[in-house]
This record gives structure tokens, sequence and C-alpha cells, in this order.
């Protein structure tokens, strides 16, 4: 596995900064990031992996913190190339999910029905518009589209260098980059037309990856919390010793078990591709960004002082916590989409069912 080692003298690890030679070098591993703060790499699952060890892949990714889109391109830009017979590309991958990009087609078919550009004689496309937000953007070999074209929804494919890059971050400092498209050319070699379902599964796959990264960062939570308050004491013993703090740990691991475990819930229903797998993902990701305000409150109060230092290894896990609960859709949106498919008639069948 390729390394690349992080100068350990700077605390801080700027989203500018992160440097994915060994990525590009090396397209089956993330490159490791070797310092007091950062951990090492993850390496990417093999092509023909389940979703299953994707989803715990990617949560120790979250874990680690690792400094590149590992979720994004394991679980939502590879497995959607290969169910629309697109070349995945080697290197880090991206997504967006843009309907409000202006779609035409590049060819217009002669019809005296509807606006030029609403048909083609080929799926060749113009595209305008901004793709917002993109995760690693800058860093991608490549990021994938969904959007929606005359004819109905597509895929297609752009690289960074045929966009006009704005750089962006979340709190995290995790690159989040809008790209802007002026009236961009995309061949119809690297177009597809597909149904909306696969669309529909694209949020899912988007919304379970970060679930499993919120999952990570939340034993990572753990973990720290642990270790804090084993080590420190306070009135000639250790903080882990007092009730009220065993208690607050007590209810940082349940918090932490409920996310893993509604992540793990959900890997077999969205290999069934059905309703099972809808309500799974809606109900892991509305799980995990609940749970991670209360799991980044908790392991803040009892670290005390010391864990809100740019110093301490804690922020790597909770800025992300905040971050990504409201990234692919917040604890309010998938209630709500978990809630208005089910009535009274449909609910127990569908939480009785067995993929």
């Amino acid at each position: 596995m390729n390394t690349h080692t992080i100068d350990t003298s700077a605390p801080v690890i700027s989203a500018d900064h992160y440097d994915t030679t060994a990525f590009y070098a090396d397209p089956d591993a993330i490159a490791t990031v070797a310092n007091t703060t950062a951990p090492d790499a993850v390496a990417l699952p093999s092509p023909d992996a389940s979703t299953a060890e994707l989803l715990a892949a990617a949560q120790e990714a979250g874990r680690r913190a690792v400094p590149a889109p590992f979720a994004e391109t394991a679980l939502v830009a590879r497995p959607l190339l290969r169910r629309v017979g697109l070349p995945v590309p080697d290197g880090p991958l991206s997504y967006a999910i843009a309907p409000d990009l202006t779609v035409r087609y590049a060819h217009p078919a002669t019809s005296s029905v509807g606006s030029a550009g609403c048909s083609g004689d080929d799926d060749t496309l113009l595209v305008t518009g901004t793709l917002r937000r993109v995760p690693w953007a800058r860093a991608a070999t490549a990021v994938i589209v969904l959007a929606t074209a005359p004819s109905g929804p597509v895929l297609f494919t752009v690289t960074p260098d045929q966009a006009t890059l704005t750089p962006g971050g979340n709190l995290a400092e995790e690159p989040r980059d809008d790209l802007h498209l002026a009236a961009l050319e995309i061949p119809a070699t690297q177009v597809r037309r597909i149904a909306p379902e696969l669309l529909d599964e694209a949020r899912l796959r988007a919304a379970l990856a970060r679930s499993a990264l919120i999952a990570g960062a939340a034993e990572r939570c753990v973990d720290l919390t642990v270790a804090h308050t084993t080590a420190r004491t306070q009135f000639g013993r250790p903080l882990s010793h007092f009730q009220a703090v065993k208690q607050e740990e007590a209810r940082l691991i349940e918090e932490a078990a409920l996310v893993r475990t509604a992540v793990q819930a959900a890997a077999a229903p969205l290999d069934t591709d059905g309703p099972a797998a809808h309500v799974a993902v809606a109900a892991a990701k509305t799980q995990a960004s609940a749970s991670a305000a209360e799991i980044a409150r908790i392991a803040h109060q009892l670290h005390g002082a010391i864990g809100i230092t740019r110093l301490n290894p804690l922020h790597l896990a909770t800025t992300r916590l905040w971050s990504w609960r409201d990234e692919d859709g917040d604890e309010t949106y998938w209630a709500l989409r978990l809630a208005q498919p089910l009535t009274a008639t449909t609910l127990w069948p569908v939480l009785t069912s067995t993929p």
C-alpha cells in the first residue's frame, strides 16, 4: 500500500493540503496519513465485495477520519457506474445528484413538437448549471452526475477540469466544492438513460454511506472518551469511577450502538432494491443524524476543556459528526421519507418482511 506522511508539526490539516498522490498511484488503496491525529489508511474492498463489507470498510474509514472520498467511491460511485455499464475510472470518485441542471440534447432531432434540444439524434448532452457542494470534487478522478434530461433521468460523468471549481468545505474541513458547468458537451458514450428507481437508489446509497461514516466517527468518540476518563484522575481516582461519568459513558456507548446496528441492518435490504431498502436506509440515516449531536455532546462534556482544542484528536470525529449529520439529508428529511409511504395497512408487512 502506498504511504504519504503528513508533517506531524502541523496539527491542523487543511483540506487544501490533502495529498492524494498515493491514491492516484494505487487505485485499490486510500492514501495513508501518518501523524499524531490522522490515523492509518483503509483499503478499498474488491469490486465484487458485498454491501455489508463495503459498509464495514466505510465505517472504519469514518472511525479513522480517512482524508479521502472513501465512502463516496466504494458505496456510491463505483456501484452506480457498474449498474449502468460505464467504465469505472481509477482513483477517487465522487457524486452529485443535481435535478436542477439545465440539460439539452447537443444534436437536436428534427421535430415540430417541443423546444430545440428537447430530443436528440443521439444521447450527447449539453449541460449548464452548478453542481453544489460536491464531496472531494477537487481530488476526484471523476464525478458521477445524476440529472434530469428531457427524456427523463440520466447518469453521466464529468471531470473537475471540465468545470470551473469554486472550493468549499464543511465544518471538518473536508472539501465540498461547487462545479460550474457552462454548456458542457457530454459525449453519448459517457451518458446512460436510467430508470427513476436508480435515481432513488443513488439517494439511498449516498445516505447509507454517510450513515456508515457517522457510525465510525461515533465509535471513535467512544474509544477516545473511554480512554480519557480512564486515564484522567480527579479527587484521587479516575473519572470513570464516578457514577455520573459512568452514566454518561453508558449513554454514549448506547447511542453509538444504535447507529452501528441501524447501518448494519440496512446492508441486506439495499441489495434487494425494494420497499424494505427504503425503510432500512431511511431508518439508518434518521438514527445516525439524530444520534450525532448527542454523541458529540457527551464526548466533549466528558473530555472537558481539552476536548475542544484543535490539538486533541476528538475534533476529527466530532466536527465530522456535525457535518455528516446534515449531508445527504438530515434526520427530519429522512424521518419524513420514512413515514410518507407507510400506512396502517402497509406498516406491519414492511416491518416484518425479510429480504
